[in-house]
């Protein structure tokens, strides 16, 4: 089993010494690093490291926040981690889903993310059935009003294009299209 660390700063100015220290203290193996902000997708270090994990290891953070953008996030990647018979160990929260506590802590903290997605999801269904029963339709105002489609129809059968009615119009030629029914050419 080996210990591959990983540390992560969120700007240039801001140092890694204390995270690095921690994990080479915890027996780190080998240990990447990142300068960028977690919600950053595109963090070299983190791929690296998870690309370096093999079955039988354990990536080690300082810190939980070091490893997810959001806590589904880290759910995920803890998750995927697991798929591959790779554990996971933050060393400040003394997590360590290599053992049965470290597992049940991290399904606990799995479960409320869960519960908040769940929420969130379920109010959002009731704002959308509040906005619908007071007469709002979500999405976006169509470009094409009544009148302007009504104008529109006036200067195609006074002999224009479709395109040049819509330059005319101030709306795009293909929403003019789509409004007079014609598809887009």
């Amino acid at each position: 089993m080996t210990a591959v660390g990983y540390a992560r700063v969120s700007t240039a100015d801001q140092d890694p010494t204390l995270q690095l220290d921690a994990l080479w203290a915890a027996g780190c193996a080998r240990v990447f690093e990142d300068h960028a902000s977690g919600a950053r997708a595109d963090r070299p270090g983190l791929l690296a490291a998870l690309d370096y994990a093999r079955e039988g290891d354990v990536l080690v953070t300082w810190k939980l926040d070091r490893l997810g953008r959001s806590l589904p996030h880290l759910i995920e990647t803890v998750a995927a981690l697991k798929g591959r018979g790779v554990g996971f160990r933050s060393l400040t929260e003394a997590i360590d889903t290599t053992t049965p506590g470290g597992r049940l802590v991290f399904h606990l903290f799995a479960a409320l993310g869960q519960f908040e997605r769940d929420l969130i999801r379920e109010r959002t269904r009731a704002g959308l059935a509040a906005a619908a029963a007071r007469g709002r339709i979500g999405g976006r105002r169509p470009v094409v009003t009544e009148e302007k489609l009504r104008r529109a129809k006036e200067l195609i059968a006074r002999g224009l294009t479709v395109r040049e009615a819509a330059t005319r119009l101030k709306i795009g030629k293909t929403a003019l299209y789509g409004a007079l029914g014609e598809g887009v050419r």
